[in-house]
């Protein structure tokens, strides 16, 4: 080693007195050197060298730029070291969401209609709670989800009845526009240059525009089918901006008007609201239950029509429709659960958990927590919740057990969305899959830059000897009876390919899941008249450990 560094300060003398690049003449006649200075070292990256590699996220995008770029930061900080050095470098890489959670996240959804659930009792709105929703979930996706392909994933929800339901009214059809969209209505433009619209507060018509417009403007149902139903109910929720313009807006009920064609070639009854909006301060005002039961055994169109002229225009919005059935009263909680079509069949997912309303309220229902809006964001991020809301849920999961979770998100720059995350329990706690993952990648110097290697360097334990004492005495009784009594290879009866068999045995019983082209420097100890220790260097291929 004295002669090495003697060497070293003789080239580097020599190098500064001729030498306009010192440093890269250096490296090249460090490199030179028949035995070059040899380090092995572990380092990892600190914040500042991510910096210095202009690595803005404090991570790698891939496992390539990481084989790409940091050949030559090691060439800078181990610029004296030559050919055999080796550096297990410890970085981040980022690796992105968990594989599958994207199946579940991106998934569509079916929320079952009041027709779907088993009628136990006319206009029922869920399950009892003596009814397993698994056993007729299936069979309703089968009814109404067409073409759907092998393989694709659904999120089902549903209403499960909390305690016993009582006779009552339950919602048969039941329609709001408050999410911004006008569902299956028809919206139909007679007269003007008006049209209805959503908006955030509902379905929505004004016949002003720059000034009042003649107008005659259609808002109509999709087909209401209402021969089974009894007792029936009709309720809906307006806003007006000017009331001494009421009339401008009329309830209809049509028993012949098709779909898609001219509604005035309909015959249409109105329905005498008396309960109507009054100001101007666009409060919604929700109209008495009016007595339906003229319609029962029917199958009729609601349609809201809206008449102005260019004297008279008034703004209406429209909230919801509601037709109330004679059925149950009861307390429902909202339930989604994802099923995926397999062979044909819906079947219930496992292993994907999507979080409740209920969940959501059970970490908190304050201002700020969970429960409050009963989703996540970004001042509520989910790893702050999930993991303990996992070790109060399933406090005995075993070690590896895996969980994808589901999850409402709101986000302000793209609004309301499904996000999730796949868990995993260890040592009693559950963890999130990180998108960014700490790992480490060893290079290796070969006497000219720094090359990815995934070479382990290892030297033989006592435990390897005694497993290799165990696993080849009846082979070799004497060979392993010597190693016993002194803890290495005998030279003189060991040969190279003894101990060749004998380090497989051990390398594959350690490493059991090592990939194909893995390699070793494997050290062992060897009496051949001295004791000392000596280093092969393996490669796994076909399953065996073969020297390189």
């Amino acid at each position: 080693m004295m002669k090495k560094i003697i060497y070293l300060f003789a080239v580097i003398g020599l190098i500064f007195a001729s030498a306009c690049d010192p440093m890269e003449d250096i490296n090249a006649e460090i490199d030179a050197v028949v035995n070059p200075i040899v380090g092995d070292a572990i380092y990892t990256l600190t914040d500042e060298d991510y910096s210095d590699l202009d690595l803005g996220y404090g991570s790698f995008s891939s496992l390539d730029d990481a084989k790409a770029i940091l050949p030559t930061f090691l060439a800078e900080k181990y610029f004296i070291w030559g050919k055999g050095s080796s550096v297990l470098v410890g970085y981040k890489l980022y690796v992105g969401s968990a594989p599958g959670v994207s199946d579940y996240t991106y998934a569509d959804d079916y929320r079952l209609a009041n027709a779907d659930y088993p009628q136990k009792s006319i206009g029922a709105t869920g399950f009892f709670p003596d009814e397993d929703p698994a056993d007729f979930l299936a069979d309703v996706l089968a009814a109404n989800v067409a073409d759907a392909a092998e393989g694709d994933n659904i999120l089902v929800k549903h209403k499960q009845y909390v305690g016993t339901p009582v006779p009552g009214y339950s919602n048969y059809f039941e329609t709001d526009f408050i999410d911004g969209t006008l569902g299956a209505f028809e919206a139909i433009s007679v007269v003007g240059d008006q049209v209805w619209g959503a908006s955030n507060y509902g379905a929505k018509m004004s016949g002003y525009s720059g000034g009042s417009q003649p107008n005659e403007d259609w808002l109509i149902s999709p087909v209401i089918d209402l021969s089974d139903q009894a007792n029936l109910l009709f309720q809906t929720s307006l806003i007006a901006n000017y009331s001494t313009q009421i009339d401008l807006l009329k309830v209809l009920v049509s028993l012949d008007y098709t779909t898609g064609g001219d509604p005035n070639a309909a015959t249409w009854e109105a329905v005498a609201l008396e309960n109507v909006p009054s100001g101007t301060n666009w409060d919604p005002v929700l109209s008495e239950d009016y007595d339906f039961s003229a319609y029962e055994g029917k199958v009729i169109h609601v349609a809201f029509k809206y008449e102005s002229t260019s004297e008279t225009s008034a703004t209406w919005e429209v909230e919801n429709v509601v037709i109330k059935a004679a059925g149950v009263e009861g307390e429902t909680i909202n339930k989604e659960v994802f099923y995926t079509l397999s062979g044909g069949e819906w079947e219930e997912v496992e292993g994907v958990y999507f979080l409740s309303d209920a969940d959501f309220d059970s970490m908190g229902e304050s201002y700020g927590q969970p429960g409050y809006y009963n989703n996540f964001g970004s001042t509520m991020p989910p790893d702050d919740y999930v993991q303990t809301f996992l070790n109060i849920k399933y406090p005995y999961a075993l070690d590896d057990d895996k969980l994808i979770i589901v999850y409402d998100y709101y986000s302000s720059s793209s609004g309301a969305q499904l996000r999730g995350n796949l868990y995993t329990a260890m040592n009693g706690e559950w963890s999130a899959y990180q998108s960014t993952q700490n790992t480490t990648l060893q290079f290796a110097h070969d006497g000219n830059v720094w090359v990815p290697d995934n070479t382990i360097k290892y030297t033989l334990t006592g435990a390897d000897y005694s497993y290799i004492v165990a696993t080849f005495t009846s082979k070799y009784p004497s060979e392993t009876a010597n190693m016993a009594s002194f803890g290495n290879f005998n030279g003189y009866s060991w040969t190279p390919e003894m101990i060749l068999e004998a380090v497989n045995a051990v390398l594959l019983h350690n490493n059991p899941s090592a990939a194909e082209g893995q390699k070793y420097a494997l050290t062992y100890s060897i009496y051949d008249g001295t004791t000392h220790d000596d280093t092969i260097y393996l490669i796994l291929e076909g399953g065996e450990y073969v020297l390189q």
